[in-house]
């Protein structure tokens, strides 16, 4: 199953490449024409219908992660996040380290060494290691380097009702829900732009927003999703199996009111669930799309996702379906020139 690949495969913001490589073997007999620029951007076009105005669809591949910063005497790693993570999910975690993927377990003081202030506060990084079973520096620089980006391990579990569980939803859903569209659509003109390093300050969307210049972009996410019973209802981002989540304003873009209401007017029309997401926290590609140039409008649209930015993520199949109609209605509308 695609999405299964897409998310066992390792792509720390900066060190995409097996997950570009996947996208490539899945797109390339689909599309017209693609390129991958000079920071690790892949850029294709679908050809169909000529349009007035240019549509571009895209979504990110990387994901959060680590990188080794030091070998201690010892063997063990010292790392830095790459990417927001919380610490509070660190510890005792397996992660996959450098290109080799070699196994290694995030490890701490033991809770009975701990004194009583340490055990009221989230470890910080800097008390963590990964220990891959070496027993000395020597022993461990056989096997990894200083600057390996390390992934965690985390395999793709379908549970529940219709749920999914996986590491690095955010974002290959949105890789996923591309290259379906991409294999899919056969009379719309569009750029599929699949970017770099979102995680880490949107790096790849600006100069992918440069080269192919849009008039229109729809940005593919999977989005935070929290439903405490204790929180009021506008509190709540976004909720599984509630369909796919329609962005009003986040850190990096107030989006569009006109194209946001033709996007739920289609979804109306057509009887597809959705929800707004309501939280103005985070943000995605869209901040430096819709800046690029002379401007771009922009909407992104979201599956769904609890447990974001951690190695154990939980989305609907439901949401990621009808997430998946909304995209071929817009496309069509697109098509017939009235998005």
């Amino acid at each position: 199953m695609l999405l299964k690949r897409l998310t066992e495969a390792s792509g720390v913001s900066g060190n995409e490449h097996e997950v570009r490589n996947i996208i490539i073997e899945e797109i390339k007999n689909y599309v017209d024409s693609f390129k991958i620029d000079r920071l690790g951007n892949i850029i294709a076009f679908k050809k169909g219908k000529e349009n007035n105005k240019t549509l571009m669809v895209t979504a990110h591949m990387d994901e959060v992660g680590l990188l080794v910063k030091e070998i201690d005497q010892s063997g063990l790693l010292k790392f830095v996040p790459v990417g927001g993570i919380d610490k509070r999910v660190l510890v005792s975690k397996v992660v996959l380290v450098g290109d080799n993927k070699i196994p290694g377990v995030i490890g701490a003081k033991p809770i009975h060494l701990q004194k009583k202030n340490e055990r009221k506060e989230a470890l910080d990084v800097d008390s963590l290691y990964i220990d891959i079973g070496a027993r000395s520096k020597e022993d461990a620089e056989t096997k990894v380097n200083i600057g390996d980006y390390v992934t965690f391990y985390s395999e793709y579990i379908e549970f529940g009702s219709n749920l999914i569980k996986a590491k690095a939803l955010d974002n290959r859903v949105g890789c996923s829900l591309l290259i379906d569209l991409i294999k899919e659509i056969k009379d719309t003109s569009f750029y599929a732009v699949f970017t770099v390093m979102e995680e880490v300050g949107l790096v790849g969307a600006g100069p992918a927003a440069y080269s192919v210049n849009p008039d229109i972009a729809i940005i593919l996410e999977g989005t935070v999703c929290y439903e405490s019973p204790k929180l009021e209802s506008h509190q709540i981002p976004t909720q599984i199996g509630k369909g796919p989540a329609i962005s009003l304003a986040d850190r990096t873009t107030v989006y569009n009111p006109e194209l946001r209401k033709k996007v739920v007017g289609i979804a109306e029309d057509k009887g597809i669930p959705y929800q707004f997401r309501k939280t103005g926290m985070g943000g995605n590609d869209s901040g430096k799309i819709h800046t690029s140039r002379e401007g771009c409008l922009t909407t992104t649209i979201s599956v769904p996702c609890r447990y974001i930015h951690s190695p154990n993520s939980v989305m609907s199949i439901d949401d990621y379906n009808n997430t998946y109609r909304l995209l071929k209605e817009l496309l069509s509308s697109y098509n017939k020139e009235e998005l």
